[in-house]
């Protein structure tokens, strides 16, 4: 068991390390300018190696969001798991993936869009800008609904709140990052990044009133 986990360990530092390469030599040169060889032999290891790891070159970016791709779906089934144990008994899965937003911003979470800092920056320039990423990015976002879609009890219900919800986590990002990126600090843009997920979140817990971790009864007609 504990070799099992040492393995593992070194296969997620392989991922991380050769992920960090490839975004500093695009970050330098340009998505589109740096090819799979360049990054393999920078990483010290072989095209087939690189590809055993990244199916795909845009996958060298993503990887970065790779815990995240099922992050709502764990905070809805915690917000479950809390069902009938004291004060946050009542904690509808809409609630308690705004309080985890919210703490995200708190803590200046990249993937909140609410960070200055220039590496940060960088990337979700290097993320925005980029065709073929934003489109492998929405891929990810299909994972991360379908995930939190069974979270909430796998109806066509369950995917019709999950896409709405993915959708409202992502827009907020954008807005928050374009705000900064376009000169803004975090402080003047902290306010109303936490009025706007409030609102957000808000509407959704009032348009999807059933939405329970147990499950998702029909929408509201």
């Amino acid at each position: 068991m504990a070799g099992t986990g040492l393995r593992e360990r070194k296969k997620q530092q392989t991922y991380q390390n050769v992920s960090d390469i490839a975004i500093r030599l695009f970050l330098a040169k340009g998505f589109d300018a740096v090819s799979v060889a360049e990054i393999a032999a920078a990483a010290g290891i072989s095209k087939p190696t690189l590809f055993r790891y990244f199916p795909a070159k845009e996958d060298l970016v993503l990887h970065r969001f790779a815990d995240h791709e099922d992050e709502a779906a764990r905070v809805v089934r915690a917000a479950g798991a809390s069902t009938g144990a004291g004060a946050d008994a009542d904690v509808s899965p809409v609630d308690a993936l705004r309080r985890h937003f919210l703490d995200g911003l708190s803590r200046e979470d990249p993937v909140t869009g609410l960070n200055g800092s220039p590496e940060v920056l960088a990337f979700h320039r290097l993320l925005y800008g980029t065709s073929s990423l934003v489109a492998r990015a929405y891929e990810y976002q299909q994972r991360s609904e379908a995930v939190l879609a069974v979270a909430l009890g796998d109806t066509l219900a369950a995917r019709l709140a999950a896409g709405q919800i993915i959708a409202v986590q992502r827009i907020l990002a954008q807005e928050n990052w374009r705000r900064i990126a376009a000169g803004e600090t975090v402080e003047a843009v902290r306010e109303d990044a936490v009025a706007a997920a409030e609102g957000a979140f808000g509407q959704l817990e009032a348009v999807l009133p059933r939405l329970r971790s147990a499950g998702v009864e029909n929408l509201p007609r």
